[in-house]
């Protein structure tokens, strides 16, 4: 199961786009007349008016699931997971109307909601999109429907608005985190998407606490985009990354690129200090690291190897002793 929130201006819009189709099915409704969209459409906008300064007060669900669940979905259990829906994600005490369409092959319906309540309270549109991923998850575990197997299955091109945008922020960095080594390289291939990042540091520190993503005009936390792309996880790929290249160019080159490696990191330490003041290691702490230390790399290695060598040719002599 998956959900699609939207949040618009217009109840005539959104109803005649909704209802006067004729795939189009009401299957349920409350605090509304059900004769015509007419009537539903004077309805709500008689309730908005309690909140005329509420500009975006038309609340638009799609609700979808696989066509492998289609068996499971009759028209009331449809209607009650909805309601179950709503309760999950805050949609209380408002008029809302269920439609069925069956023009796709995978069952889905649209629910219309007044965001001004029976008692002319605003119903939150805060965290929509973390809301509705936790509410379809849960109802999906719990009867048991087909479970996706994530955001690449998601038709990008029938997105529209925020959800569109999400989706883009989402493919960019992931694509960005498959090569980039740190936050500069980061920051280098998301702008070139348009793209900017912007850190949240905590009270009167330097340490990062969160961060986000802006484009078009839309920012959006990175945990909201996905809960791979918080601060902490995008900083443990970073790092992972870092020490994959590493190991990789390290096996190929041997000790001139340590010794290469730590003059850029110690030229590059404080350009990117602020970003790790959180914990995660830049790339003069990994290049420290022991792991990333050959043998024999310190000062005395090469005697320290010497010594060695020449104890274990002595103890071979030892052992096979003395020459005929």
């Amino acid at each position: 199961m998956m959900g699609k929130p939207i949040t618009g201006r217009s109840f005539g819009g959104c109803i005649r786009y909704v209802v006067e189709r004729q795939e189009a099915k009401i299957l349920h409704a409350e605090g509304l007349r059900m004769k015509n969209p007419s009537q539903l459409i004077q309805d709500f906008n008689l309730q908005r008016k309690m909140r005329p300064e509420l500009g975006k007060a038309v609340g638009h669900l799609i609700l979808s699931w696989s066509k492998e669940d289609l068996a499971k979905l009759s028209d009331a259990i449809m209607v009650e997971r909805s309601k179950e829906y709503m309760e999950k994600v805050g949609i209380r005490n408002t008029q809302f109307v269920i439609v069925r369409h069956t023009d796709k092959a995978h069952p889905h319906l649209h629910l219309i909601y007044n965001r001004v309540d029976n008692n002319g309270r605003t119903i939150s549109d805060q965290n929509n999109f973390a809301k509705n991923v936790k509410a379809c998850k849960e109802i999906t575990v719990k009867y048991g429907y087909h479970l996706g197997k994530g955001k690449e299955l998601v038709n990008r091109q029938a997105l529209r608005g925020k959800e569109k945008i999400r989706y883009e922020l989402h493919d960019a960095i992931k694509a960005a985190l498959k090569t980039a080594t740190n936050w500069k390289e980061l920051e280098a291939q998301l702008s070139k998407q348009s793209i900017a990042i912007a850190y949240k540091y905590r009270s009167g520190t330097s340490e990062v606490q969160g961060i986000s993503f802006e484009k078009s005009n839309l920012k959006m936390k990175g945990s909201a985009i996905d809960r791979s792309l918080s601060y902490a996880k995008i900083d443990d790929a970073l790092n992972r990354n870092m020490k994959v290249q590493l190991y990789q160019v390290t096996r190929q080159s041997g000790e001139p690129l340590l010794a290469s490696g730590l003059r850029e990191a110690v030229r590059n330490d404080g350009q990117h200090e602020h970003h790790h003041s959180g914990g995660g290691k830049n790339l003069l702490d990994i290049l420290l690291s022991p792991e990333f230390i050959p043998a024999g790399s310190g000062p005395m290695g090469d005697a320290e190897e010497a010594h060695r060598r020449r104890k274990k040719r002595k103890g071979q002599q030892q052992t096979q002793g003395p020459r005929l």
